[in-house]
């Protein structure tokens, strides 16, 4: 009987110990999906779905050569935060995107990282054990396997070190020791399910209730553009926060039979556009909201009527509006939707940017940028080219001209990193000054080198994906645009700690291809004469030649 009553005192004190260990972080988890319809009929769609560990710091990467204490999870995401401690990553960003983001006509993004195919960059401090480039391969390898996708290929070939492009989007923890930047890109990663799936895994809820409910994949990925992120950083008197996005391009029209913006009842609704309803909400959220953002002119009617809203959006609050939750908007005054066949009014970014690749054969070629200032002030904006070394430039060629005009002084050189072929890509930032409602353009001479034929690709006839690059508009004083006007062009309010990031789309190189087929056929042939010649040596070397003769045998007589 006493036995009984201390196994039973053992078994209450380790559950105590288990909920103070568990509580020694709090946690809490918030939800909210953004609507914003634009004038080309087109609904962006933004799930963010963010956990945070209140008064949790990084891991210090001295002590990754001792045992780390136990974690213990409830919200927070344990397959994420183990890796997490396991390379004692400060700052963390992975986007996976699939599709054009087109910045003339949807403005900025709710996330800005919207690079087609897989970015992965992190922040880590260079101390301890182990180097940053061996908890950068031990990171990309674990992710990959994380989210099943190929980011093992984000190799010593594809990373740099973009710090000024790439800056921390929190706080570095204030040590001895500095902290270092790597980031890699590759442009022909798409995402499918099997990158959703272990998304949803991450998620407290799953996709069982709340929000996260509406992810239906047979719809996410039939979207005009679709992408999901997974952020990591550390805000200090706060704590660890983690953030998984989700953002996706729906055309309500395409969906429609009568050419309007949804179905006949309405123009769209989260039912039309995701095959579900929210049946329920998610129980740990301690918020859970969906904004509608809707310019002033829009004349759209909601149902059912919103909880509240503000001078950007109006707002529906999950937890408080009864369950199925269903929205709706529709134009009473739009029979049928017209497309804009005239660029917007006011333009929706900054910047706007082209840049193109051009060339006479499969050995030089010129790549151009252009960039046009969308402001009636001058303004600088920070330029980032991460270019493979199959693709080398010729830095001396570069030439500057402002509306036609030669303007050198306008493009200060802050870092270049030439490529090493086989090993390293070239790095290329820079400083260029805009003057007001201009376009500058930049060109530079490229060169294509040989491949070896092991480094072709499969598909080695249709080219090699060159990475997009990247843009950040800054104020005259260096300032963020962001931070000056509070809110972006397309009427988003501004993410503090993120700088607005334009990305261009991604090139496509055509370089000098051997002809596949001939190895083969010289295969095939050597293979067919080695044959031939081997089986006349054996059979001559191994058969027994005897003298047959064709005379029947003549009978014996006996006597």
């Amino acid at each position: 009987m006493i036995l009984d009553y201390r196994n039973t005192l053992l078994v209450i004190l380790s559950l105590c110990s288990c909920q103070v260990t568990a509580n020694l972080f709090p946690e809490s988890f918030d939800e909210e999906l953004v609507l914003r319809p634009e004038r080309d009929g087109r609904l962006v769609s933004r799930f963010a779905f963010t956990t945070v560990l209140d008064g949790a710091y990084p891991r210090d990467p001295e002590t990754l050569g001792l045992e780390d204490h136990a974690q213990h999870y409830t919200l927070f995401p344990l397959a994420l935060g183990q890796l997490l401690r396991e390379y004692a990553i400060t700052e963390l960003h992975l986007t996976l995107n699939a599709g054009k983001w087109n910045y003339e006509n949807w403005g900025y993004p709710e996330e800005f990282g919207v690079g087609t195919g897989a970015e992965l960059w992190a922040w880590m401090g260079d101390a301890g054990p182990m180097s940053v480039d061996e908890r950068w391969t031990g990171l990309r390898n674990a992710l990959a396997g994380l989210f099943c996708a190929s980011l093992g290929s984000l190799d010593d070939q594809r990373t740099t070190s973009p710090t000024l492009t790439f800056r921390p989007e929190g706080h570095l923890p204030q040590h001895n020791y500095s902290y270092q930047l790597r980031h890699a890109t590759l442009p022909s990663e798409h995402v499918c399910t099997e990158n959703l799936t272990p998304f949803l895994k991450l998620l407290p809820c799953k996709s069982l209730s709340g929000i996260a409910s509406l992810l239906n994949p047979h719809r996410l990925f039939d979207a005009d553009w679709h992408g999901l992120g997974i952020h990591v950083r550390y805000v200090r008197d706060t704590g660890v926060e983690v953030r998984l996005s989700f953002q996706a391009v729906f055309d309500p029209v395409r969906y429609s039979s009568d050419k309007k913006r949804g179905t006949i009842t309405f123009d769209w609704s989260l039912h039309s556009l995701f095959d579900r309803t929210i049946d329920r909400s998610c129980p740990v959220a301690q918020s859970s909201k969906i904004f509608i953002r809707a310019s002033n002119e829009d004349s759209a009617k909601l149902s059912p009527e919103p909880t509240t809203s503000d001078k950007h959006s109006v707002i529906f609050d999950v937890l408080k509006t009864p369950k199925p939750l269903d929205i709706a908007m529709t134009w009473p005054d739009e029979p049928v939707f017209q497309y804009p066949l005239s660029p917007p009014p006011s333009a929706l970014t900054h910047l706007a940017i082209q840049r193109t690749l051009t060339g006479p054969n499969q050995s030089r070629g010129h790549l151009t940028v252009s960039i046009t200032n969308n402001e009636a002030v001058p303004i600088k904006a920070g330029y980032l080219e991460t270019m493979p070394w199959l693709l080398q430039f010729y830095l001396h060629s570069l030439k500057v001209t402002s509306n036609g005009t030669p303007r050198e002084d306008l493009v200060s050189i802050v870092s270049y990193v030439p490529p090493v072929p086989h090993a390293r890509p070239a790095l290329l930032q820079a400083l260029i000054s805009l003057p007001a409602n201009s376009t500058v353009v930049l060109t530079m001479d490229v060169v294509k080198p040989f491949l070896r034929y092991t480094e072709h690709p499969p598909d080695a006839q249709r080219g090699w994906d060159l990475p997009p690059a990247v843009f950040i508009p800054f104020g005259v004083d260096g300032e963020d645009l962001g931070a000056r006007t509070g809110s972006n062009h397309s009427g988003n309010p501004r993410h503090d700690g993120r700088l607005h990031r334009l990305y261009s789309p991604t090139l496509l190189v055509d370089l000098a291809t051997p002809d596949f087929s001939m190895p083969y056929n010289v295969i095939i042939m050597s293979c067919t004469l080695i044959a031939l010649i081997f089986g006349s040596v054996f059979n001559l070397l191994t058969r027994k030649f005897v003298i047959v003769s064709l005379r029947p045998e003549t009978p014996k007589v006996v006597e």
